[in-house]
């Protein structure tokens, strides 16, 4: 613990996290204070077994299509359960130490599953800016834009639109004092204040008359906190895929924040398996208390470390804030106006569309997964999203790996081909088609300079050369690269690529 850096940085994390922590359970439609819940717990309760030291936990707006999705088809309390449940399974995961696993998806996936609940938070948000109510679809809330606009609600638009631009002009200013106070912050600060003195009369946040009580000893925790039930509902088909969902989109989204995190500092490296408890612990408690499903959250790590954060204290610190801040300071959150939360979260979904990954996924050929993503996300559902960007993913790494070099040339008689490049089950189809040209009875010198040949790979190499001799013609097989045709022919295949060879001192 560095309490002369912690402490500073954990009330900067705070006061970032609180207007996050309300505008994502507002847009989730589940209770207001269910927000900070999940904020408290993931500061507290993951920050105390984090094994990545400067991620800040909490609900993250990632989260807010499938959360919105799940309140919709099982209710809140069913929610909770289903975050419980979900927290299980990855202190299971934990344990099993898989958390290295969540890596090997493309990041182009990864980018354009955020980018497509981006655009789903920000469609639906700008309803709410405009005075209305976001519709069931990120479809039916862009085909609804101009319908609202011709019932646009003028004082909700203007604190929306405020709190919009006070977001973009802060995040262009320059000047160290002014950087160092957080954005949301200042744009929910400013658009309540004017809402209050032009005594607007628009929607407001509302928490539980029981969570208002100074009286700690007299509060009533089931009623507040809305405790999850114990049971789960009898359909359990749909209820597993909801604890599995919620489970995996949490894990690998706060494994790569992790990642993304350790890139931001110089100080110890995340243990991913333990910070994959960590958030499983986090998950279990604040779904028992009625919180909603926490993640590493890049905005809140980033800004802790910006501000000096040395420990995991400054994150459980955080979580400290915001706990006492809800318990004694709720009637200040009662007065912010939800357009002004709809603004904040219209800015957030759209900065979830980062420029700079589509630039490099076009450098690496990878933006047409990263575009087929988004809308698979905001035209049918977010794992419908993934899912398609997996199966791209797959194809085009089996077209790479099918991108076997086959040249042929007749010379004197005798063919000539080479091969380069890795023979895989992939490849087959070409090489086939490519050996099948060579006329039965020809004499033929086979060039391998591969470094990998697969099983089928090998059949089909070694099948076409039995045929072919037995048409009367000689093929001879010279290895330029690695020997991997000579073993295997001997029935003693290879089982991995040459490691590199370490010079000798």
């Amino acid at each position: 613990m560095n309490l002369r850096r912690d402490l500073p940085a954990s009330l900067v994390v705070f006061l970032v996290a609180v207007p996050l922590s309300l505008g994502i359970a507002f847009a989730s439609g589940a209770p207001i204070i269910a927000g900070l819940i999940g904020a408290i717990v993931g500061g507290i309760v993951t920050g105390l077994l984090a094994g990545s030291p400067l991620q800040v936990s909490g609900p993250a707006a990632g989260f807010t299509v499938v959360v919105a999705g799940l309140v919709h088809q099982f209710g809140w309390e069913t929610m909770c359960l289903i975050t419980a449940y979900a927290g299980v399974v990855q202190l299971v995961l934990g344990w099993f130490k898989v958390a290295r696993g969540a890596l090997i998806i493309a990041p182009s996936v990864v980018h354009g599953m955020l980018a497509g609940i981006g655009i789903s938070i920000a469609l639906a948000q700008i309803h709410v800016v405009l005075g209305g109510s976001p519709q069931s679809s990120p479809v039916v809330n862009l085909l609804g834009i101009p319908k609202q606009l011709g019932l646009v609600n003028t004082q909700a638009a203007i604190l929306g639109f405020l709190t919009i631009a006070i977001l973009i002009v802060w995040k262009k200013l320059k000047a160290p004092a002014l950087k160092a106070i957080p954005g949301p912050l200042v744009a929910v600060v400013v658009g309540t204040v004017v809402s209050i003195l032009l005594k607007m009369d628009v929607k407001r946040v509302d928490l539980p008359d029981t969570f208002m009580k100074m009286d700690l000893q007299h509060v009533n925790l089931s009623e507040t906190f809305a405790l999850a039930k114990l049971a789960p509902p009898a359909d359990w088909g749909p209820f597993i895929t909801a604890v599995l969902t919620v489970a995996i989109i949490a894990s690998i989204e706060s494994l790569l924040c992790a990642v993304a995190t350790d890139k931001l500092h110089s100080g110890p490296r995340s243990d991913l398996d333990k910070e994959l408890r960590a958030q499983g612990a986090g998950n279990l408690v604040s779904g028992l208390l009625g919180g909603l499903p926490i993640t590493g959250v890049i905005v809140r790590s980033s800004a802790n470390i910006i501000a000096g954060g040395a420990s995991r204290w400054s994150a459980i610190f955080h979580g400290v804030w915001i706990l006492l801040f809800a318990l004694f300071l709720g009637s200040l959150i009662e007065s912010i106006p939800l357009a002004v939360l709809a603004g904040l979260l219209v800015h957030v979904g759209i900065n979830l569309v980062n420029l700079h990954h589509i630039k490099e996924l076009t450098k690496h050929n990878e933006i047409l997964i990263y575009w087929a993503t988004v809308l698979g996300v905001t035209c049918v559902n977010l794992l419908a999203g993934v899912g398609i960007g997996l199966g791209l993913s797959i194809f085009f790494l089996l077209r790479r790996l099918s991108n076997t070099d086959v040249q042929m040339e007749q010379r004197e008689g005798k063919w000539h081909v080479k091969i380069g490049g890795t023979l895989t089950f992939a490849s087959v189809p070409r090489l086939n088609a490519a050996l099948s040209t060579i006329p039965a009875g020809h004499p033929v010198d086979i060039d391998l300079a591969v470094d990998f040949i697969d099983h089928a790979a090998f059949e089909a190499l070694h099948g076409w050369r039995e045929n072919h001799e037995k048409t009367g013609g000689h093929v001879d097989i010279d290895e330029t690269h690695e020997e991997w045709y000579k073993p295997a022919q001997a029935g003693t295949p290879r089982k991995g690529k040459s490691l590199p060879v370490t010079a000798k001192a």
